[in-house]
């Protein structure tokens, strides 16, 4: 009988019990009787011995539950190679308890984080197969992430009500959307929710453009404009810094794209400016039916994966079709919103902004 681990790490998403069902489900499917081993709180739980043995039963009725019924926490890449409050040798730790319960192999959903740390325990030796888990759709090697959708319809919803109040009031609404490094949730809603601007971490942006952007509205009748911003978007002033005079000039006041965005826009133009932020709403709630879809036939690949022995790759998706894409190939890269992007061209080519 096959033994087989799993564990989420990183941030939370919709989808990950969708996705960890299609695995279990998938598991069972292909090789009868298997004894499965969830891992409590990501990475933790591997290294702590702290996990639970499950059954189908557990996996059955999750496929429209938020969140992960096995918890998750961060474990930072760069510090699993130095010892805990304790002492303890992490990675030794996690391999110990592999070779202690004989698993087969270990599934692990998680992000960019997650998949750097998973790649190290494959090249030590441990059967590993990764699924891709972010809201941000930033993982490399894959058109779309698990979450990502269900993320960007909440996201849109939240700009949709907005917009009501927006012209209402005659205001400049300025909503920020998760992506610290990456803006394709961003772009998407933008897009989706008709934001007049879209400000992105990829395009360092200048606020006259996106003042000029309102007043070309006001000149055309409109009494309202939505910026919908990235909380990693920056002024093309702020990305030209070096990280340590950024983080000098925002050592008072915590940096705030949105925060920024609207005191610029005030001071420059005297236009009363309201921000909203979702927050970590956008991660939360329950996955939409694309991201269920997803989650099956991602999950179901997985499970084949691990039938055939077949170790140290991430399940991805490109198009329609599912792939396998080895683990070296991921690990470390991030799949940015490229400045060209068709996206970024046809909303352009719509009105738009970018702000550049």
């Amino acid at each position: 009988m096959k033994r087989i681990g799993m564990l989420t790490s990183g941030g939370d998403c919709q989808s990950l019990n969708a996705t960890m069902r299609a695995v279990v489900m998938g598991l069972y499917h292909n090789l009868g009787e298997v004894e499965i081993y969830g891992f409590l709180d990501g990475y933790k739980g591997l290294m702590y011995e702290n996990y639970k043995k499950m059954n189908l039963d557990d996996f059955a009725e999750i496929i429209n539950d938020g969140g992960t019924i096995l918890g998750t926490s961060r474990q930072p890449f760069k510090l699993m190679n130095e010892p805990d409050e304790n002492g303890l040798d992490k990675v030794k730790a996690m391999k110990k308890t592999y070779k202690k319960l004989k698993l087969d192999a270990l599934v692990i959903l998680g992000g960019n984080g997650t998949h750097k740390t998973a790649n190290l325990l494959s090249t030590e030796g441990l059967n590993i197969v990764t699924l891709p888990k972010t809201i941000d759709n930033d993982i490399w090697g894959t058109d779309m992430t698990f979450g990502f959708q269900s993320a960007v319809d909440i996201a849109t919803h939240s700009i949709d009500c907005v917009r009501t109040t927006a012209r209402s009031h005659h205001r400049v609404f300025v909503v920020e959307i998760m992506g610290h490094k990456v803006g394709w949730m961003t772009l998407y809603a933008g897009i989706a929710g008709g934001a007049d601007v879209i400000l992105l971490p990829e395009i360092p942006y200048d606020t006259d453009k996106v003042i000029e952007a309102i007043k070309k509205r006001e000149e055309a009748g409109k009494s309202y404009s939505l910026i919908v911003i990235a909380e990693g978007a920056m002024t093309k002033e702020d990305a030209a810094l070096s990280k340590k005079k950024f983080k000098a000039k925002y050592e008072k006041t915590p940096f705030s794209s949105s925060g920024v965005l609207a005191k610029e826009l005030l001071e420059k133009s005297g236009r009363e400016v309201r921000v909203t932020n979702p927050g970590h709403a956008q991660r939360g709630g329950n996955p939409c039916a694309y991201d269920r879809v997803i989650s099956t036939r991602l999950g179901s690949y997985a499970a084949k994966l691990v039938a055939q022995e077949k170790f140290g790759y991430m399940v991805s998706l490109r198009g329609s079709h599912i792939y396998p894409v080895p683990l070296e190939e991921v690990a470390g890269k991030l799949k940015y919103v490229p400045i060209d992007a068709c996206e970024i061209i046809d909303a352009k080519n719509i009105g738009i902004s970018f702000g550049d």
